[in-house]
């Protein structure tokens, strides 16, 4: 048996266990904290802009009150959100009561990482499409409620989040039908 490639081997077959050891231990750290029944909403109460979800009447959905640790490459999903009036995120921004523009470099983060409003109009780099922006918190997205009047009837966010305007998704260089879901990872700026 040929030795000489064995330490490399060995190396990488570690690295490759360390690394999707830390993808699931970060994937456990943040478990459900219950369920939420969907209600059937009332006519036109939901708005389905930005291809926003309606509650689903006897669905079951998660809660969280929890979002995976925070690091300097947390790994996230990025979702398209309006943050005027009438747009699908529902009422005014909870940082500072107000409603935004789309041409805004905003988001709203899951309720863990919003953190009891501890990131509010603080500011997160957001790394995807090759290209980095930076945008300021000015939301939560509920991970612990929904499928009510003051969450526009949309079931409640998952617990990795981060919900954007249209000028964030401009800024990665993602256009038109590419919109809605994306891979991303961020961090504090």
């Amino acid at each position: 048996m040929n030795m000489k490639g064995f330490p490399t081997i060995f190396l990488f077959i570690c690295f490759v266990l360390v690394i999707t050891n830390c993808f699931m231990v970060e994937a456990d750290t943040c478990k459900p904290s219950g369920k939420l029944r969907g209600k059937k909403p009332p006519l036109g109460k939901c708005n389905k802009g930005h291809d926003s979800d309606c509650c689903q009447e006897g669905k079951f959905y998660n809660t969280y009150t929890c979002s995976p640790p925070v690091s300097s490459h947390t790994t996230a999903t990025l979702t398209l959100n309006g943050f005027g009036p009438k747009e699908d995120g529902g009422g005014p921004c909870e940082c500072d009561n107000n409603y935004h523009k789309d041409s805004e470099l905003i988001v709203a983060l899951s309720t863990g990482w919003f953190n009891k409003k501890k990131r509010c109009m603080n500011y997160i780099n957001i790394h995807g499409n090759g290209k980095t922006v930076k945008a300021k918190v000015v939301d939560e997205c509920d991970s612990t409620v929904g499928c009510d009047d003051e969450h526009d009837y949309q079931p409640p966010c998952a617990n990795n989040i981060v919900d954007a305007s249209d000028a964030v998704w401009d800024a990665l260089g993602v256009y038109g039908d590419k919109r809605g879901e994306m891979e991303i990872y961020w961090s504090d700026a």
